[in-house]
This record gives structure tokens, sequence and C-alpha cells, in this order.
């Protein structure tokens, strides 16, 4: 952990490390590789001694949780203030994108789970989305039913239709919906995309049922896809801050009351 010890004493985090309870989630030197070539130089630099010290905070968390104290977690919260996801296979751990390569490595104030990759902090489901670039007709549509700020708290599952998906309703329905007086309707689409909970593509086929914000339930299947109702999830487990989204190529319509 010799790029990670570096970091640490770069972003002056050595004193607070020693004192308190800690899980730490620690990158390997091969994991800091991976990063873009010039990037851990340029986090070194005094100048981004904030953006270090945010993304090495986010590696840890506050008490002293073992590998199978994690496994009963869907996520935790680190000392940045943000949400790390935990997902467990049959004989893996991941933090987000992360493998634990080595878990439960004793210290005297905590317990250290070596990654093979870096965590790099993630932003809310809206942010995430926005920044996409291939959501914007969802970004216009949820700024325009008065979402925003609700789907920036909160933790939720999102079934996020793309801009080709909207682009498959029929000719004028964006635009129709988009209207102040349509707002009702917009909203009730916009909910029945959202799940309360943070849910990994597993997670979702494991419940295949799921009651949405909208009040009605989506049904989850696969067979060479995984599909949300007649949607095929197209990618899988994004992660945001406030949960996930799962992305799918036709918007989905709930049923008539």
């Amino acid at each position: 952990f010799k790029t990670l010890v570096a970091a640490i004493e770069a972003a002056g985090l050595t004193e607070t490390l020693k004192t308190g309870a800690y899980t730490v989630f620690a990158p390997t030197d091969e994991a800091f590789a991976k990063l873009p070539a010039g990037t851990v130089e340029s986090l070194l630099k005094p100048e981004n001694k904030q953006a270090l010290t945010d993304i090495l905070l986010y590696h840890v968390v506050r008490g002293q949780l073992s590998s199978k104290t994690l496994a009963r977690h869907n996520n935790v919260r680190t000392l940045l203030g943000g949400r790390a996801w935990i997902r467990v296979g049959e004989a893996t751990l991941k933090i987000n994108d992360a493998n634990v390569i080595a878990a439960d490595i004793k210290a005297t104030n905590g317990i250290i789970h070596a990654i093979d990759t870096v965590l790099i902090p993630p932003k809310d489901i809206v942010t995430t989305a926005v920044e996409a670039g291939s959501f914007t007709t969802l970004a216009a549509a949820l700024q325009a039913a008065g979402l925003v700020d609700a789907l920036k708290s909160g933790v939720y599952t999102v079934f996020a239709p793309t801009d080709e998906a909207f682009a498959k309703l029929p000719a004028g329905t964006v635009e129709e919906l988009l209207k102040p007086e349509n707002v009702a309707q917009l909203r009730s689409i916009l909910l029945y995309h959202v799940v309360r909970g943070s849910l990994d593509s597993e997670a979702v086929l494991k419940h295949g049922r799921l009651r949405t914000l909208q009040g009605s339930r989506l049904t989850a299947t696969v067979s060479d896809t995984v599909k949300i109702n007649d949607a095929t999830v197209v990618l899988a487990n994004v992660i945001a801050s406030n949960g996930v989204i799962h992305v799918i190529d036709s918007v989905l319509l709930p049923p008539a009351r």
C-alpha cells in the first residue's frame, strides 16, 4: 500500500487514522496504477489536497466492520458523507465496483480490507444521469415535474430511459408531457421508474415484483437479457451517492387505474 500511504500523508490524514476506530477499504498499489496516467501524481500536488482528501475519506468507514458484518449490509456511510455500496456474491465481496481481495486485516484501531480498484466518490442520481450525457430528455422531464430535489435525497433505484428510449414514443408525446398542464401525468410516469432503496441487478431479479414510488409494480425477468416490464436493461448497476441506476431502452408507462 505504498501509494495509499503516500496519499494519506499528502492529505494530512495520518494522525486522524491513528485515532478512533475505522474500517478502511485500502486500494493496493496495483489499484492506483489502474487510474489514468498522471492521476496519482496530480492528486499528490498541494493544490489538489482537497480532492485527494475527499477520495481517501470515501474509503473510510467509522467503526470496525468485518467482512461478515459488511456482507449483512446493503451500504455503509463513509467519512466523506456519501455511501459506498456493498454487493455479495457466492465467493466475492464488492465495494462499489471494487473487489475485496484480502479481507479482515486487523489493526490496533480497526480493520483493513484490501481492494483492487480505487473508489471514486459518486455523485447523486440526478447529477450522475445529467453528466452521462445520454439522459437529456429524462433530466428535462425531472426538472419539469419538480422531482430533481426529491431524487437527490433519500435512497433510490432508478430505471433510467435513454434519450433514444424517449424518442421511441409517438411523435409529440414528450413535448406534450412537458407542458405545465400535464405535470401530474409526467410525475406519474417518472415515479413509475423509481423504487425506494438501492437494488443492484441481482436484488432486482430476486424481488421480481417491485413497488414503485408511483404505487404500481414493475416486473423484473431474465432470459437472454434482464427486462423491466418490456424494457431491456442495457447497462446495470451505475452507482450514485444515493442509490443505483439501471439504464433501459424503453420508457415504462404505468398501468391505467
